[in-house]
């Protein structure tokens, strides 16, 4: 794909984005028009925001190149997060919107009626959202790379500030709009090129893997290395490179490599003859393809791996700030439980189509193992597989449903997390609004550009994993507990949250990657999530007498049908 191309598919959306934002403007005078909308979006256009923002990087980039180095065992990622909106439609949707509230904090303060918690609460909404919003940004700077050779902070900092100008306009109403223009945009940037690969990849006489033996490069490639990175040679070979390789310069010579690891810096471009076995970055699993086809393969513990994750994406959606704040926007719980099935209808199209990706880059573009850019999998798809005009035209309609990915979540997270510090941290209304916003996408985006480089979805499943830990039995808990009290709520916040976030930080710096250790850090949803629940409710039951006074009140305002005038009003916070 050209530069030109691909420029121009990013400022067509870029434009789109900042237009239907500014209509949005319009329409957005009150707190509550930049909060929830005033509460008056239909199950279907919200459906197709939240569609718009939860399909992030992670799911238009990550999920494909996880599925290529590590197979089938990443299919679990999809089915987990549509899965979740199955808990949130049974155990949540319905009375968080009764509850009236704005945010998770209030919904915090307002069940347990303590500001301490709303407090605790408040930070691991802003922690949660930079956590999930830092992948967006890198992710970003990826295909602002791909496709111009630019830094990778450029794109980084593209986003974050068209996220600023829409947010800063207009609220929850302007990304509202933007949000459900993106689902649509996404999802035919990925359907529409599959069905293009599909077609020429039966038309090459629908080449299969090796089932005995990992990945080979069926004529001779040049690979372009744009980071240093380590890889591991299975067998010798000799190849020619121009560059560092194992700390000597050459220029396009032939260097032999033998197996083993080996040191190829930035900027070095090799060139491995055909049939050789694609070498694999350090950290990638080598993996036969009969490997990659099945599950409980490609890493360390793989049972425990499993579950873990499991446990964090149907649990974790619940917790996410950015999803909970647009059942706020909803009419009533009627309307909040509609919007969820359809939510599930759509995500369910939209995930059908990464693993077909993920597939064929396992046939076609291999290299990518090599340097360790797999989320670029399928930006690289339709240049190498259809070609030509066709080729190009198509890898800029993907570039354009990957640069709206960014967007939407970006807007999503940036919503939720101003919203939460404009109230808590500042004065509340449209003016603190606004200089929150500056806040939630400035922290981020530093860290972005500071952090070392992970798989997206990993990074996203972390945030996840902190939200099952934390959000998730408060929710359940509080909806459907009505012996919850402050202290055990406090405790297992605390704790939870705690012990997720702290595994989160120590991935990000550079924590020990393999082991017990790296599981462990990795994926930490299975032993977080169960002490957070227990913590929760262990301490209530022992400290009956810190029970709100009110819960009857609330718990009648949580499950009372929508008819009755109970549930008529907005509840609002003591600190606002």
């Amino acid at each position: 794909m050209s530069a030109g191309l691909g420029l121009t598919a990013v400022l067509v959306v870029v434009v789109a984005a900042v237009l239907i934002g500014a209509f949005g403007l319009r329409l957005s005078r009150t707190t509550s028009d930049f909060y929830v909308a005033s509460r008056t979006v239909s199950p279907l256009w919200n459906a197709s925001a939240i569609g718009g923002e939860y399909l992030s990087a992670a799911s238009f980039l990550g999920i494909a190149g996880l599925i290529l180095a590590y197979g089938a065992d990443m299919l679990w990622l999809p089915v987990g997060w549509t899965g979740g909106y199955l808990v949130l439609l049974v155990l949540v949707s319905a009375p968080l919107r009764r509850s009236g509230a704005y945010t998770l904090p209030d919904f915090a303060e307002a069940r347990l009626e303590s500001m301490a918690v709303r407090r605790v609460a408040s930070v691991l909404v802003v922690l949660i959202g930079w956590l999930y919003l830092m992948p967006q940004f890198q992710s970003a700077g990826l295909v602002f790379r791909e496709i111009t050779g630019a830094p990778a902070w450029v794109g980084g900092l593209l986003v974050a500030v068209v996220v600023g100008v829409n947010v800063l306009s207009g609220g929850m109403r302007s990304i509202t709009f933007v949000q459900a223009f993106q689902y649509w945009l996404k999802l035919t940037a990925l359907a529409l090129p599959v069905a293009f690969l599909l077609l020429a990849w039966h038309s090459a006489g629908r080449p299969a893997p090796h089932r005995d033996a990992p990945p080979v490069f069926a004529d001779a490639v040049t690979v372009a290395v744009s980071a240093d990175v380590t890889v591991r040679v299975q067998r010798p070979v000799t190849v020619t490179a121009t560059g560092r390789v194992d700390g000597r310069a050459v220029q396009g010579e032939p260097i032999a490599l033998s197996p083993g690891p080996h040191r190829i810096a930035h900027d070095t471009t090799v060139t491995f003859p055909a049939g050789t076995p694609v070498p694999h970055v350090e950290d990638l699993p080598v993996l036969s393809d009969h490997e990659w086809a099945l599950p409980l393969h490609g890493r360390e513990h793989p049972i425990y791996t499993t579950y873990s994750l499991i446990l964090a994406t149907f649990l974790g959606t619940m917790g996410l700030p950015h999803v909970l704040v647009r059942f706020y926007t909803n009419p009533d719980g009627r309307a909040a439980r509609r919007t969820t099935l359809v939510v599930l209808s759509l995500l369910g199209a939209f995930y059908l189509l990464p693993a077909v990706y993920g597939f064929l880059g396992r046939l076609y573009t291999p290299e990518l193992l090599m340097t360790g850019r797999t989320d670029a999998v399928v930006l690289t798809l339709p240049g190498r597989l259809v070609g030509g005009v066709a080729g190009d035209l198509l890898g800029a309609l993907v570039t354009a449903g990957a640069f709206a990915a960014f967007l939407s979540t970006s807007s999503g997270l940036a919503v939720s997390v101003a919203g939460v510090i404009g109230q808590d941290l500042l004065r509340g209304g449209v003016p603190s609004f606004r200089a929150a916003t500056l806040m939630a996408v400035s922290v981020p985006l530093v860290l972005a550009t500071m952090a070392r480089s992970l798989a997206v979805a990993d990074v996203v499943g972390l945030a996840f994993a902190v939200a099952a830990s934390s959000f998730c039995p408060l929710l359940v808990l509080g909806i459907w507990w009505r012996r919850l009290t402050t202290t055990g709520a406090m405790a297992g916040l605390l704790l939870g949250g705690g012990l997720a976030g702290g595994a989160g930080f120590a991935v990000i710096t550079g924590s020990p990657r393999t082991g017990w250790a790296g599981a462990l850090l990795a994926q930490p949803a299975a032993w977080t999530v169960p002490i957070s629940f227990l913590v929760m409710i262990a301490v209530s039951l022992l400290t009956p007498g810190r029970t709100p006074r009110g819960v009857a009140r609330t718990m009648v305002r949580l499950h009372a049908p929508d008819t009755l005038d109970v549930n008529r009003g907005d509840w609002r916070p003591r600190s606002t």
